[in-house]
């Protein structure tokens, strides 16, 4: 008789409430990233992260990069053009936007380096631009401390609202040439 009730007995379940938040529980997680990216056929660009979250079943699908992301462009030789490195990152699939934060450096073609705690790369508009201090070494040209930095996506052309301090670099030699020129055509 024991041995029927110890058979009958009710089994009992165990129910969790769980709910998946699309906004904060990425659909993909990868760690160790090393990717080349190609466009047309060539290798232009290298991507490195620690982690990369993708949460494209977010109601504003993004990508984000908690723990650094680095970058490079190459030409068709294969040199670095362009460097971009951020503590943190976000791409707003969607929107089309970048979100760089902490300790952003981005060095362009032209081997100019920008610094700086917070920059956007809006792909849309073509522009990259932050409200926040901004520093831009110009070599053997300028330094320039700014807020409201607004550049073309190469970062060749650019312009600020509100410059803290510069310094422009002068070459000596190239100034007393060019007075000597002067100086002789009088």
């Amino acid at each position: 008789m024991p041995f029927f009730f110890a058979s009958c007995k009710q089994e009992s379940k165990a129910v969790v409430d769980f709910r998946y938040n699309k906004d904060s529980v990425p659909s993909m997680s990868t760690d160790s990233v090393d990717m080349l990216i190609s466009d047309s056929g060539l290798i232009r660009y290298r991507m490195l992260a620690k982690i990369w979250n993708v949460f494209d079943q977010a109601k504003d699908p993004y990508w984000h990069f908690p723990k650094g992301l680095y970058l490079e462009q190459f030409d068709t030789t294969f040199n670095i053009v362009v460097t971009v490195k951020a503590d943190t990152a976000w791409n707003y699939e969607r929107r089309k936007l970048w979100r760089l934060k902490g300790h952003v450096f981005v060095r362009n073609t032209l081997g100019e380096t920008f610094s700086g705690d917070e920059l956007f790369w809006n792909q849309q508009q073509q522009k990259i631009y932050s409200e926040k201090p901004v520093e831009i070494d110009r070599p053997a040209k300028a330094l320039i401390i700014a807020e409201g930095f607004t550049s073309n996506q190469e970062m060749t052309e650019y312009e600020f609202s509100r410059v803290h301090k510069s310094k422009v670099y002068v070459e000596e030699n190239k100034e007393s040439q060019e007075a000597d020129k002067q100086e002789k055509a009088e």
